[in-house]
Order: C-alpha cells, then sequence, then structure tokens
C-alpha cells in the first residue's frame, strides 16, 4: 500500500514546515506525472526536502526490501540526506554506505533491509555486486548532485549500480548546473526538468569585492583581510589539498584559529571539523572546492577566494555558500600584485582597500568537547543536553550545538566554562556509561 498525502504532512510538521517553498511544490507536482526529472537546484535551497518527498510517496508499507536508492558524492551529503530523512519520521528504516569505514558493519546493518538506502557510488556498487541486499524492489532512484559525481570521476560506478537494478519507474536527478549532457546509462528520457539554478537565481545579498596585494604574499594579504573581519564565519577556499594545508599552518602561526578540509582526511577529522566549524568554535575553515556544495555549514558570513577558481561555475558554487535564503554575505577575490582578475568574474567586482594595521581577530566565543559515546551505543541529543545542564553545571546559553555520530558526539560550550564543565564531569556517567570527554582538537 502507498503512502498516502495526511503521511507527507505529518512528516513536514515533524520539523515545523507549515508552507514548502516554489521548488519543492513544484517537484511534488512534476511527481505527480510519473516522468523522470531534471532538477537544477543549488546546495542550501532546500533541494534534499524537494526529492524526498515524491520518495516518501512512492514508498510501499508491505515491503521487506529497499525500495529507494539515493546516490551522492560524497560521504557528507549522504549523512546529511539521511538526517533530512530521520527527522521526517517517516517510520520507514534507512541505511547509509560509504567509504571511509569498515564494509562488513554496513553488510551486517543492510541484513534488516531499509526501505531507503543512501551511499556514495563506490560501496554501493561493491554491496549490490556481493550482493548484500536485493535490488528488485527499487522503483526510484535518485542521482542528487549529478555534476559532482561526474566530476568525481563517478560514472562508471554509477553506470554499473543502475545496469543492475531491473525494474527503476522513477529517476531523480539533481545538479547545481545545465552544463552537464546527461549520460545514456541513467535511463532518463523525455524528463521533466525544473530549473531553480543559481544562473536563474541570483544571490540578491551577495557583494563581491576584489582585494589587491603589494606583492605576490597572499598569505599576508589573507592575514589582514582576517583580521580586517573580525569574528564572522570565513570559508577560505583553495585550489589544492597542498595549500589548503599551507595556509593553515600560517594562520596557527599568526595565532589565528583555524581548521582545514579536503578530500584526504579521515573521516573522524572530517566530522571533527565540521562540527567545529558549524558550532562556533572555528571561524575560519579553509578548503578545497569540497565544501562548495554538498555540506552542511549554514550561515557562512563570508567567502574568500584566496585561488581563483579555473571556472564561472566554480566561482558561483563557492559564492553560493553565503547570502542564502534572504541573508546577506560577501565574496572576496584575493589577488597577488601581478595577478590579473579571472575574465568570466562580471560585473567587475568593487575594490577593497584594507586599512594598514587592524586587531587581529577575536577567538571564537565556543570551544567543542568531544565526547566518546554515539548512536551506536543508543546515545541522544537530549541525554547530552541533560548530561551538561545538571553534571557540567551550565545554563542554558552557555551550550550551543550538540551532534550525535554513530561512535562518539561533540558538545559546543562557552569557552569561559570548558576548565570548569572538565573538571565537574571528569569521574561522571552519561546513561550509566564511563565516557571520554575532552576538547576536541
Amino acid at each position: 500500500m502507498k503512502i498516502n498525502s495526511e503521511i507527507i504532512d505529518k512528516s513536514l510538521a515533524s520539523i515545523g514546515i507549515e508552507n514548502l517553498n516554489a521548488m519543492q511544490n513544484a517537484t511534488l507536482e512534476a511527481n505527480e506525472k510519473n516522468k523522470d526529472l531534471i532538477l537544477l537546484s543549488p546546495t542550501g535551497s532546500g533541494k534534499t526536502l524537494a526529492y524526498l518527498l515524491p520518495v516518501l510517496k512512492s514508498m510501499k508499507t508491505d515491503s521487506q526490501k529497499v525500495q529507494a536508492l539515493i546516490l551522492a558524492p560524497s560521504r557528507e551529503l549522504a549523512q546529511q540526506i539521511e538526517q533530512v530523512w530521520r527527522s521526517l519520521g517517516t517510520g520507514f528504516k534507512v541505511n547509509t554506505c560509504y567509504g571511509g569505514r569498515p564494509s562488513n558493519g554496513e553488510k551486517r546493518e543492510l541484513m534488516v533491509p531499509p526501505a531507503l538506502l543512501i551511499g556514495t557510488p563506490g560501496r554501493l556498487q561493491d554491496h549490490i555486486e556481493r550482493g548484500n541486499f536485493d535490488v528488485s524492489d527499487i522503483k526510484t532512484l535518485v542521482l542528487d548532485e549529478f555534476d559532482k559525481s561526474l566530476e568525481m570521476g563517478f560514472s562508471q560506478q554509477m553506470e554499473a549500480i543502475i545496469s543492475r537494478i531491473p525494474n527503476l519507474e522513477k529517476r531523480i536527478l539533481t545538479s547545481a548546473t545545465d552544463a552537464v549532457s546527461i549520460p545514456a546509462f541513467t535511463g532518463i528520457q523525455n524528463p521533466i526538468k525544473l530549473d531553480y539554478s543559481e544562473k536563474n537565481n541570483m544571490l540578491k545579498g551577495l557583494k563581491v569585492f576584489s582585494v589587491k596585494g603589494k606583492n605576490n604574499d597572499k598569505m599576508d594579504l589573507l592575514y589582514q583581510l582576517l583580521c580586517y573581519l573580525g569574528n564572522d564565519s570565513t570559508l577560505i577556499f583553495c585550489n589544492q589539498r597542498e595549500t589548503v594545508e599551507k595556509v593553515s599552518i600560517y594562520l596557527m602561526e599568526r595565532r589565528v584559529s583555524n581548521e582545514f578540509f579536503h578530500g584526504k582526511l579521515e573521516q573522524p577529522d572530517r566530522e571533527r571539523v565540521l562540527s567545529k566549524f558549524r558550532n562556533g568554535s572555528c571561524t575560519a575553515f579553509i578548503s578545497t572546492d569540497l565544501a562548495s556544495r554538498g555540506l552542511d555549514i549554514p550561515e557562512i558570513k563570508n567567502i574568500i577566494h584566496f585561488d581563483s577558481p579555473v571556472r564561472l561555475d566554480e566561482f558561483v558554487h563557492r559564492n553560493g555558500r553565503t547570502a542564502r535564503m534572504e541573508a546577506e554575505g560577501s565574496a572576496f577575490v584575493l589577488l597577488a600584485e601581478k595577478e590579473e582578475l579571472p575574465a568570466y568574474i562580471t560585473p567587475l567586482p568593487l575594490i577593497l582597500t584594507l586599512p594598514a594595521l587592524s586587531s587581529m581577530p577575536p577567538k571564537p566565543e565556543w570551544v567543542t568537547l568531544y565526547i566518546g559515546k554515539g548512536k551506536k551505543d543508543k546515545l541522544s541529543k537530549m541525554d547530552i543536553v541533560g548530561f551538561m545542564f545538571k553534571k557540567g553545571q551550565l545554563a542554558k546559553d552557555e551550550l550551543g550545538m550538540v551532534e550525535v555520530k554513530e561512535y562518539y558526539s561533540f558538545a559546543a560550550i562557552k569557552i569561559s566554562k570548558v576548565n570548569d564543565v572538565l573538571r565537574l564531569v571528569e569521574n561522571e556517567k552519561i546513561k550509566n556509561m564511563k565516557v571520554k570527554i575532552e576538547i576536541a582538537e
């Protein structure tokens, strides 16, 4: 039996949404026409919910197999999709599979098949080829951020997966750009196309500046700009992993607290640095273009292009991390003395002249605690909140964002309280469990 509209309304109520945005409504309407769908939309626009609602409507309560499959180019995006699905309270089981962790645990979870399976192409291909779950009941396939998947070289894995699914009825493809051609292996024919891409929805609240240095040392120029910007959340883009790490080391030497992110980080490090940036423990975050899409990092005030990207679409994706949902934000293009502005940047940015002297950026107000238990230990967000209030003696405004991962958790607390809290909880237990609690370095 298929899901009715009352279940959809109940799921939306569970996440506090009374009215869908225009894109989400259009996606639901298009879904009723029983055709494949291409959705062009930037990260942060609500596209995950837009395609999850049609997925939910396709679910049958009497199936005991995987019914819908979502392919995502990164493990972070896969995890975020899972979180949105769980928040809807659908009652349908969901699992996520991705590289960077042992596959045996995933195999055990798949022995009780989820209705919705989300994962990265390589890991899902491996599970399918090993026969770890039955694909015969999969009717809906979502290729999320398909352009990014192509860019990252996942064509063969996606083709192998799709070729093994015999009974597909609907394909939903999302992309941030219309610049990619749709390969035949997707099986998409005569789709409905909904275009909510950034080229049709310019960021109204975004101001773009160029900042010219007096020599070829952009490191010093970056430091001056960060001093000028103060403590606002700032995402700094570099083109190469090596540059990301060099910039991070340089800023550390200048006593500017920061974190860096790129594809070679191990999963625990990825989750740690993202949590610190989300919760305000770190205000300067340096990354490759991996952070331009697919990461849940709200309320970024500033984008700095330490290196200008090669193409316009990459420039647009980076800038799309700020000025969202009617908010205001700024993007800064750093230029060495003899470096020219890329020709694709039009209109010309405003010229920002930095003051000769600025105070160092203030230290973040928050610090992140690592808690050595997570979802696998049946630990919940409310367990941690209650523990911090009762045993850590924190007031409500002294506890920030709490995130519970599979094997550990993170909690942001006011930096002025960290020593007191660590002392108070040193020998305490959470849910009768002895737990390691320390500053997340």
